[in-house]
């Protein structure tokens, strides 16, 4: 798209080691990987490693809530805040990422009135995935939204397409049509002028 704003998941490990590291590992996924900003996952905790790149002139979206990199400490894929104090502990990370000097904040996977607390208290924008409503963006999973896995569905993602069905259907009629050569057919091949292949298999013979 002629105006999509790239943001790239800084990978585990890559800003976690010194805040060093974390500036020179999050300017090289921008210039390398051709983004507009970065994205971290955590509150408070990497508030500071935030600040840092910010300074450092590097766009920061902060992610809150279920931080998939963090799932096995977290005890799974589960909801986040669903607690009075769990749910203050998330206001207070948005506002630390925020006063960090992230332009915007992600949330995930948390009660729906908890995420529209935290986007009415701050100044840069909120996008939900598993947030409900009341967030200011939401965001989806393309393979979710799409259909593409059908093994299971995360309660939050509504499908507005069954492809995996399309696609299983499609590589078996392939499968099914390469054997006895029904494809590739005549409308799938190259042809060459009758005089030309006249002349070639002339050639072939003489070398046979």
């Amino acid at each position: 798209a002629k105006y999509a704003f790239l943001v790239g998941d800084m990978p585990f490990l890559s800003y976690e080691i010194t805040t060093a590291k974390a500036i020179r590992n999050a300017g090289r996924f921008l210039k390398e990987a051709g983004l507009d900003a970065v994205k971290l996952e955590g509150g408070q905790e990497v508030a500071e490693t935030i600040r840092a790149i910010v300074n450092a002139k590097i766009p920061v979206m902060g992610h809150i809530g279920l931080t998939p990199q963090a799932v096995s400490q977290l005890g799974g894929f589960w909801v986040q805040g669903k607690t009075a104090v769990s749910a203050q502990k998330l206001l207070d990370d948005a506002l630390a990422l925020q006063d960090a000097g992230c332009f915007a904040i992600v949330l995930e996977a948390m009660p729906a009135p908890v995420a529209s607390a935290i986007s009415q208290r701050l100044r840069i924008p909120t996008i939900g995935i598993g947030a409900g409503a009341g967030c200011d963006g939401q965001v989806l999973v393309y393979h979710d939204l799409l259909g593409l896995f059908d093994k299971f569905q995360p309660r939050f993602v509504k499908q507005y397409a069954n492809l995996s069905q399309t696609i299983v259907e499609a590589l078996t009629a392939y499968r099914e049509d390469v054997p006895p050569r029904r494809f590739p057919a005549a409308e799938h091949t190259y042809s060459m002028a009758a005089a030309e292949e006249a002349a070639f298999r002339e050639r072939l013979e003489i070398e046979d």
